[in-house]
């Protein structure tokens, strides 16, 4: 259903672009940057009167929920290409299987209305690693359910985040302020590869003007390969902030995830589904992005400085 106030005849000369997850971290920053270009835009919403102030008057709004099949039908109508950036990690503990629903949902609506091209917004690490978390495995079991409908679907895998409001960015932001001395489970020594939020909004919005084709799978990430307590080091460096990090030999993700929960404002169970996913090296592999698309990602260094400006200014 469209919300109320909202243009419902979307002009025949411009593509119309749906947004899922227009309220999340990412989807919300590439609402302004859509709304600059020549398309229509409409956005799916469980909530539309929370999104309202937040788009332009040109934006569509359509009140729907990946998890409601029924509610998906108005909000594909003349859509060719739909953004899913949809993670259903909250709270809940069978997060998977509301991701594979999700997904199932979005692509059968998607095969159902001629959508042209599908765009998510997933997570790196190796397929063949037996270890790989249910995090990380769901972003990968949602890229692979969206393919199989048969809508061409870009995925692209990253890891961390860097940007003020990642929720990722805000572990690492949270602990190196409030922590003096940081007892460091072994997950802070893997591998990891992560990536500014403007990097991505650019990939991101260059994805829908590819020329059609097959699926693909693009790993994006910055140059830098570091790792998490690398970017604590960073991150508290250029704070001006000293700061011991000592190795212990035994900190499991479920003590983890109670020793965030006391200094950041993440969840517990949200906060235990991350740093599972922590354990598993995520570093780019494939470096075809770099040959398809011109976008050139800046180094983890100028992204946390960009991250740090946006906080103070």
């Amino acid at each position: 259903m469209l919300s109320p106030g909202t243009n419902s005849q979307e002009p025949a000369s411009v593509p119309v672009i749906l947004l899922a997850g227009a309220s999340g971290y990412v989807g919300g920053r590439l609402i302004s940057l859509l709304e600059t270009q020549p398309l229509f835009l409409r956005c799916l919403a469980r909530n539309p009167d929370k999104l309202r102030p937040l788009v332009k008057e040109t934006t569509q709004i359509v009140r729907g929920d990946v998890l409601d099949p029924a509610s998906l039908d108005e909000a594909m109508r003349g859509v060719d290409t739909a953004y899913y950036l949809v993670h259903l990690m909250s709270g809940s503990k069978d997060f998977e299987k509301e991701d594979r629903q999700a997904a199932s949902n979005f692509a059968e609506a998607a095969k159902k209305a001629g959508v042209r091209r599908i765009i998510y917004l997933g997570g790196l690490g190796d397929d063949a690693d037996p270890k790989l978390s249910p995090h990380l495995r769901s972003r990968h079991e949602v890229g692979q359910i969206l393919r199989d409908s048969g809508v061409e679907t870009i995925e692209f895998r990253a890891s961390l985040v860097i940007g003020t409001g990642s929720l990722s960015f805000d572990l690492v932001k949270s602990l190196t302020d409030r922590l003096p001395v940081m007892l460091c489970p072994r997950w802070l020594t893997t591998p990891t590869q992560p990536i500014a939020v403007d990097d991505v909004l650019a990939y991101l919005l260059a994805a829908k003007d590819l020329p059609s084709g097959e699926s693909r799978i693009f790993e994006i990430g910055c140059p830098d390969v570091t790792t998490y307590g690398g970017m604590i080091r960073e991150y508290a460096r250029q704070k001006g902030l000293r700061r011991w990090l000592i190795s212990v030999p035994v900190l499991t993700p479920y003590l983890s995830s109670l020793w965030l929960a006391l200094v950041t404002p993440a969840a517990f169970e949200v906060g235990r589904h991350l740093i599972e996913g922590l354990k598993n090296p995520t570093v780019v592999r494939d470096r075809t992005a770099l040959d398809v698309f011109p976008i050139r990602p800046m180094g983890i260094r100028e992204a946390i400085q960009k991250a740090l400006a946006c906080t103070n200014g």
